[in-house]
């Protein structure tokens, strides 16, 4: 039956794809061939000859006095964590180097033909104020903006909570009332939350994708300017073999020293690796949920997420659903394209570590589910690459606490080791002697590699468009670098530890319970710091005491100190730093100290939502 808020229906079918199958459905009506080999080779290849460099050194090293299967397993475990790293510093120097390199912006591969774009936007339990002020935001900045296209705003609300769903409901009103009642602004809500936000998006396709060629997915802190959905929509327009255009979001709104990191690193040192991956990606890219233009006829005949088999024999659904829909497009011939150039494009960020914990903790169990689909039918092998670097970037936390337990273990020497301490025993493996001279090579070489990406783009912020004084001048700006790598140094530890044990609780079987994701600046109490952080506390209370006791090498130091002062890192991730003027532009971006138009526009649309949603029910009558 006809939704009161909604269009009429336009139905667009949307077959279940299998993953044991190749595609059997009508290919991409054009096809095109990757030209990235060259650039994929550039950036695979060193990180490769580093990784086996590392390899040869670290057997040489192992060697003396004969090298044992233990030790054997332990070096491929460091190569087999440094291999990203290595290719994390080669996409970002790729990157760097188109920056530098580049000219003129690339031109568009066809004529722009005006097309009907529908921006939806999935809620569940969200602040209304904050979806509507951000859609009231673009509304406006897209009447503004020239162009041939035709928008029409979903809000796709799964709200489980009544309340809530009352103030969505007060809040499209209000919103529709403010931009005329014949524009084509829509307001959904499912009364079943059906597969989450996969279930949603479907319903959405299957009932009136019909009626739009092209579907820009938003978040529901997503926020676009309206030249970027324009430059979305012209790309998606000008190429008939896309099926998915990718922008690169930047982070706002963070005002707790957490989230300032965040921010700070996204902006200083995310565009050089968006550009490298950009280049070797090419029509092979990825997909990451939000603020990406989709062509709606394609994503529905060829990305229809089946559920997956558990060990029950239950059918359970695919959580991190973009990666796989990207591999399923690109099987079917459609590009799937990655535009870092197109600017204007945002989403928020957790404001403490717990926050960013618990989310990663869903994004973890979603990632590691890809190690099941890695040899799905017909998947590019680029695509392969998205999944396995996904499970990767978790995997690598229980591979490096793993190497720390061992050199927590054994790394003091053959005499005075942790298990010849208390035991008696010698231990598997005799860790070689950590000199002065070695020691310093190897902790320089690794921190080198992890800081090469950050330096690199601190030295090339003008090829970006960052002007000095957006980043509060030039002393602040080199201050808030500093700041910057020295948290990062010291929460990276007890991240390890926090993915490792989500790694864990995923190969348990242990679900995460999807809830809406923080916004705000929240402040934990020190019992529930104590309770989330005691792993990384215990953990590092026992190395700093077997450092006491001279046991435990002098070198573990930074990392002893930071997981022992878990609970206090913590505490102090969600310090506000907005609240006083003089803490306020540490860690500035531009987004911060100089806030383009659109965020500016959005944070009084916000104010003014929250002003009218705490007022008396004065909902007209529809």
């Amino acid at each position: 039956m006809p939704h009161p808020n909604m269009p009429p229906h336009s139905p667009l079918s949307r077959p279940i794809q299998a993953l044991h199958r190749p595609h059997c459905g009508a290919p991409a009506p054009v096809r095109t061939a990757s030209r990235a080999m060259a650039w994929r080779v550039a950036t695979f290849v060193p990180a490769v000859l580093t990784t086996a460099g590392l390899i040869a050194a670290f057997t040489d090293w192992f060697a003396v006095g004969g090298l044992t299967p233990f030790e054997a397993v332990i070096i491929l475990l460091i190569a087999f964590s440094f291999f990203w790293i290595a290719l994390s510093v080669s996409t970002a120097f790729l990157g760097l180097s188109s920056l530098w390199l580049r000219r003129n912006p690339v031109s568009a591969p066809g004529p722009v033909l005006p097309m009907d774009v529908a921006l939806l936007v999935p809620v569940y339990n969200e602040s209304p104020a904050d979806v509507f002020g951000n859609a009231a935001a673009m509304l406006a900045a897209l009447a503004s903006e020239p162009h041939e296209h035709r928008f029409s705003l979903f809000i796709l609300s799964d709200t489980r909570d009544d309340a809530i769903a009352l103030q969505e409901l007060r809040a499209f009103y209000s919103l529709r009332a403010m931009v005329g009642p014949d524009a084509p602004v829509y307001y959904r809500r499912r009364t079943e939350n059906t597969d989450r936000k996969v279930g949603n998006l479907a319903d959405w396709v299957e009932n009136w994708g019909g009626a739009y060629p092209a579907m820009l997915v938003l978040d529901a802190d997503s926020l676009m300017s309206g030249p970027a959905i324009v430059a979305l929509s012209d790309a998606l327009s000008a190429d008939p073999a896309a099926g998915l255009i990718q922008s690169f979001p930047l982070l706002f709104g963070a005002h707790t020293l957490f989230g300032r990191v965040q921010q700070f690193s996204n902006r200083i040192y995310g565009t050089a690796l968006a550009e490298g991956l950009a280049k070797w990606t090419d029509r092979e890219g990825n997909y990451w949920g939000h603020n990406a233009i989709i062509r709606s006829a394609a994503f529905a005949a060829c990305a229809g997420l089946p559920r997956m088999r558990s060990r029950n024999g239950e059918g359970r659904l695919i959580l991190s659903h973009d990666f796989v829909e990207a591999g399923l497009l690109r099987r079917a011939g459609w590009s799937v394209r990655f535009l870092p150039g197109i600017g204007g494009s945002y989403e928020e960020v957790p404001p403490t570590l717990i926050d960013y914990v618990l989310r990663d903790r869903r994004w973890c169990q979603g990632n590691l589910q890809h190690l099941r689909l890695v040899f799905s039918r017909g998947f590019h092998a680029v695509s392969r690459f998205h999944l396995i670097s996904g499970a990767m970037g978790y995997l690598m936390s229980p591979v490096w606490l793993a190497l720390l337990v061992v050199w927590f273990l054994v790394g003091g020497g053959a005499e005075g080791d942790v298990i010849t301490y208390f035991s008696g025993l010698n231990p598997q493996v005799s860790w070689p002697e950590m000199t002065r001279f070695n020691g310093v090579s190897i902790l320089a070489f690794m921190y080198a590699m992890l800081l090469a990406p950050k330096l690199m783009s601190v030295g090339a912020i003008h090829r970006v468009g960052i002007r000095l004084r957006d980043l509060g001048g030039l002393r602040q700006f080199v201050l808030s670098v500093l700041v910057e790598i020295t948290l990062s140094i010291a929460y990276a530890p007890v991240l390890m530890v926090q993915q490792s044990v989500a790694v864990a609780r995923t190969a348990l079987g242990l679900r995460e319970t999807w809830v809406p994701q923080a916004r705000r600046g929240g402040r934990y109490g020190w019992a529930t710091l104590a309770q989330f952080h005691g792993v990384e506390t215990v953990l590092g209370a026992a190395m700093v005491a077997g450092m006491g006791v001279g046991v435990v090498t002098l070198w573990l130091l930074p990392i002893g100190l930071s997981l022992l002062l878990a609970i206090p890192l913590s505490a102090l991730s969600g310090v506000n730093l907005a609240r006083h003027r003089w803490s306020a532009r540490q860690l500035g971006t531009p987004e911060t100290i100089n806030a383009p138009r659109i965020i500016r526009r959005a944070m009084v649309e916000r104010r003014r939502f929250a002003k009218l949603l705490d007022a008396p029910d004065q909902v007209a009558a529809e």
